[in-house]
């Protein structure tokens, strides 16, 4: 098996001076000592909270090959009998390492950006792409200025597909870092009010998001979502950045990926679409509507990224939902079993009314109840409060029978609430967490969905705790 890299490449690339000597062979790239494996470099970054030179000799007992260190480091370090590769910025070496990744690369390589949807898709083109030759993908959300750059600096030179998430919270992050990807292809997902407290509104969002056209390699595509009211904008973003190939996806009658018929069935999804030229019927094993318009966009990216679109199209029925991003566990409680969906990872106005369709078309058995528990959406600003309240329609959409709020900004929508909704609220996750555990009636469908600071996540492993899987 060939190596990731060998010793004088990865110095090469950085510019870095060897100390120790250096390994014949480097099997990956670690910046975290505890999940290091045994012929990892181990990158010594400094964070906002910890330092990695701190780590390093944990590293070193870990098994790293090599450690990348700095310069004014050295001196406390030199001691470890080690080969270490100095340079003057660590973040800095670990992006031209990952420039380098992506010049070596024959790979097709997909960057994915929007307000909603980024890993979910990200997750399905790892997915079904793998079907048709090796993929290297972001790991979790790997979507920021060191976790872009990891993840070009991890992917092999084999690789036939390249998936990249990039994310943003303010105007300008985008740009350096789809100049690293350089990607073929380049997917918007959706425009919507996330992170609204550091932009003045949704045009504010779209610029940067269109960050990532000013990236897009010679020749390469954008995939926009037809139905997104910010279309038009980000499509002529995309013709001042100088990308000719412009394609919409979605349900409209003039997306070049288009969605012509689906059914939502309890745990899955069928859909007829056109993608350019050819039509396809698929199964997609994650049920929702919002599942659907990111598929649509898999499978444009698919098509022009040379995929074998049969193999990707089987592919779609056995995609399974993320932890926190819809999954769905069948617990026991009393004679039954309820169902609790799992949407802890985050929040935003746009995926907290998907997580509420998803909950309206959940079945629920017997006399059971949609039960929904709801914490703060982050990062929206002088907006937060209007944006919690108008929470309100889409619950009663939704047919939510009772409803758990924990959160400073959730005060605001447990004051909207209609009369006739049995309501709960409490300031934190944890304060939720004892009268919940007594609610679980069988038959029940709860829906679980915060953003990820809020810590909601707790609320789930109490459920998972308390309550046995159905059948295990």
């Amino acid at each position: 098996m060939e190596p990731l890299w060998t010793g004088q490449d990865m110095a090469d690339a950085m510019g870095a001076r060897p100390v120790h000597g250096l390994p014949n062979a480097v099997t990956g790239i670690s910046i975290d000592s505890r999940t290091l494996q045994p012929g990892d470099a181990f990158f010594a970054i400094k964070g906002e909270n910890f330092d990695g030179h701190n780590f390093a000799t944990a590293a070193a007992a870990a098994g790293a090959s090599v450690l990348v260190i700095s310069e004014n480091k050295l001196p406390a370090l030199g001691r470890l009998n080690l080969p270490m590769m100095v340079v003057s910025d660590v973040l800095d070496a670990l992006g031209r390492l990952g420039a380098a990744a992506r010049a070596r690369s024959k790979a097709k390589i997909i960057a994915v950006t929007g307000s909603a949807g980024k890993t979910t898709t990200k997750e399905a083109l790892r997915h079904v792409l793998e079907a048709s030759g090796k993929v290297h993908a972001s790991a979790a959300s790997f979507n920021n200025h060191w976790g872009v750059p990891l993840t070009l600096a991890r992917m092999p030179a084999d690789t036939r597909f390249g998936v990249f998430e990039i994310g943003m919270n303010h105007p300008g992050e985008i740009t350096p870092l789809v100049k690293l990807v350089r990607p073929h292809i380049a997917i918007v997902t959706l425009i919507a009010a996330a992170h609204l407290g550091h932009f003045k509104d949704l045009n504010e969002i779209a610029h940067a998001k269109a960050e990532i056209f000013g990236g897009i390699a010679s020749g390469g595509a954008a995939l926009i979502n037809r139905d997104d009211g910010k279309f038009n904008l980000l499509q002529k973003l995309a013709k001042a950045a100088g990308v000719d190939k412009i394609y919409g996806f979605g349900a409209h009658d003039r997306a070049k990926v288009r969605l012509l018929n689906a059914k939502y069935l309890d745990d899955c999804t069928t859909v007829t679409a056109r993608v350019f030229d050819e039509e396809v019927a698929v199964k997609i094993g994650v049920p929702g509507r919002h599942m659907v318009q990111n598929v649509l966009a898999v499978l444009g990216a698919a098509k022009l990224s040379g995929a074998d679109m049969t193999k990707a199209c089987h592919a779609l029925s056995t995609l399974e939902p993320e932890k926190g991003r819809g999954q769905r566990h069948k617990l026991q409680a009393g004679n039954g079993t309820f169902t609790l969906i799992d949407e802890s990872y985050n929040a935003n106005p746009a995926s907290m009314e998907a997580a509420l369709d998803l909950l309206a078309t959940a079945p629920v058995e017997r006399r059971g109840r949609r039960i929904a528990v709801l914490g703060d959406m982050l990062e929206l600003g002088r907006h937060s409060r209007d944006l919690h309240e108008r929470l309100a329609d889409p619950i009663v959409s939704a047919g939510v029978d009772r409803l758990y709020l924990a959160g400073p900004e959730m005060r605001a929508l447990a004051d909207k609430v209609p009369n006739d909704i049995y309501c709960e609220y409490e300031k934190s996750a944890d304060d939720l967490v004892g009268s919940l555990m007594a609610t679980p009636q069988a038959g029940d469908v709860f829906m679980v969905k915060s953003s990820n600071g809020i810590g909601f996540s707790r609320i789930v492993k109490a459920f998972l705790d308390k309550y046995p899987r159905a059948g295990g």
